[in-house]
């Protein structure tokens, strides 16, 4: 007789529960639940560390059929992850498909959740969830064994850039300009796409000084949870751009650049997170389909002097980046170096690499 899957169960903190099957490791988990709209790249999300502490549901209902590649390092870094590790705390998809063909594939997604402890349910309406997300919001939630009982947890209460930032300088690559890399959750992407235009990148903590660095300008990556946890980041951004340095952020990075200008962020009613997300140039009707995951956004109407909104939602209205009128300093809020795409913003790290040769302010 064949076995049935154990099942288990995720609940919000509204009481609002839900029963599936188990296909990952069978332990408890806790943390914010979020949805992703994409409908591939599921390995290069799950190990995105700008989902730490997060409970992450596909909107896509098939996710599986193409397994997971091997581990393979290239030039230092995964080939195919965007960090070391699974950094969900939990996923929920609608149906899994344990049975995977891709030529990369070495194991199913279910034995690689296992080996990294991270449970998952399948066999629940997760457009139902992603529903109630968007109508009540980002919640708290739980995924456990049926006999197993979990606390709430609210990770945007903690530091959570500490806990998946680099814990040494590491250096990368022999080009002609040099990166200092502020690695506040660093996707593998980011480094790659750095690499391949003549530079030397160094990789630091999220809270390094770089007062004491070589470096011909400064990249501020993405990364995890409320960007006003990262006190000692936005200090040191502010040191750097009184001198005047090229500075780009993504991600997060957009939003430290701006706290550290002295704007204002917000967190928004469940954020945006997918491979589909359109984004419009300001002043401008250039429009690009990009990919995103945060859950924080930068009110643009406290921006100070000399600041200009550089992309805008066309889904909400939000703001996607920002730029210095007069300074080399610019941002975005979605992924240009998107893996696996869309790749449409992928010039704005020529852009980037242009200002630091020339030092003159973002040409958009």
């Amino acid at each position: 007789m064949a076995e049935f899957p154990p099942i288990m169960k995720l609940i919000l903190e509204d009481g609002t529960e839900f029963f599936g099957r188990s296909f990952g490791a069978s332990c408890p988990a806790a943390g914010e639940v979020v949805f992703n709209t994409a409908m591939t790249g599921y390995p290069e999300s799950l190990t995105d560390a700008s989902y730490q502490g997060q409970i992450l549901v596909s909107t896509f209902p098939l996710i599986g059929n193409y397994g997971v590649p091997e581990d393979v390092p290239e030039n230092g870094l995964p080939r195919f992850f965007e960090s070391d590790r699974i950094r969900i705390s939990g996923l929920v998809i609608a149906d899994y498909s344990p049975e995977y063909s891709h030529w990369s594939a070495g194991r199913s997604l279910g034995q690689w959740l296992a080996e990294h402890n991270v449970p998952a349910i399948s066999g629940v309406d997760t457009r139902h969830i992603t529903k109630l997300l968007r109508e009540r919001g980002t919640m708290l939630g739980t995924l456990t064994p049926t006999a197993a009982d979990m606390p709430f947890y609210d990770p945007n209460a903690l530091n959570l850039v500490a806990q998946v930032s680099t814990n040494r300088r590491i250096v990368y690559g022999q080009g002609q300009h040099r990166i200092l890399l502020v690695d506040c959750g660093v996707k593998t992407n980011i480094l790659r796409c750095l690499l391949a235009r003549d530079t030397t990148v160094i990789r630091v903590p999220w809270d390094h000084d770089p007062a004491g660095e070589e470096f011909d300008g400064l990249f501020v990556t993405n990364g995890p949870g409320d960007p006003q946890q990262c006190e000692a980041t936005i200090r040191h951004l502010q040191a750097t751009m009184a001198q005047g340095r090229p500075v780009f952020g993504i991600c997060l990075g957009s939003q430290l650049m701006a706290l550290a200008a002295g704007a204002q962020t917000y967190k928004l009613k469940y954020g945006h997170r997918g491979h589909n997300q359109p984004v419009i140039q300001a002043g401008s009707n250039r429009c690009f389909i990009t990919s995103q995951n945060h859950g924080f956004a930068v009110d643009d109407t406290t921006l100070p002097s000399g600041w200009k909104t550089l992309f805008r939602n066309l889904n909400d209205g939000t703001c996607e980046g920002i730029r210095h009128t007069s300074h080399p300093f610019f941002s975005t809020q979605f992924h240009p170096e998107a893996s696996g795409g869309p790749t449409d913003t992928g010039f704005l790290f020529d852009i980037f690499l242009d200002i630091v040769r020339t030092g003159r302010p973002a040409q958009l």
